[in-house]
């Protein structure tokens, strides 16, 4: 994990205003909390609180702010498009 990391969800690349909001609607309140979360989990959690299906970009952007969380390299989340796409083939929801 990243030694120094932002004080709030905003300041994480890829994250703004309404998926920091969501994010704490499901009890994640800071980046600490996200590091340590599983981004598919974290993914799935939010499309059960919002009564819907996300679009699998929100999924990518979650792999995007786990990599920065654990590298501290800033990618844009459709860097993680192929590498989203298989990891959501590999675990469908039941």
């Amino acid at each position: 994990m990243k030694s120094t990391l932002p004080s709030k969800l905003e300041d994480l690349p890829n994250i703004g205003k309404s998926i920091a909001a969501e994010l704490r609607n499901i009890g994640i309140m800071n980046p600490q909390q996200l590091a340590i979360s599983d981004p598919l989990a974290t993914y799935r959690a939010l499309g059960a609180t919002m009564g819907k299906r996300h679009d699998p970009c929100l999924f990518y952007t979650l792999l995007a702010a786990e990599h920065f969380l654990h590298s501290g390299e800033k990618l844009n989340w459709w860097s993680f498009t192929a590498q989203g796409k298989a990891r959501l083939a590999a675990h469908p929801k039941r």
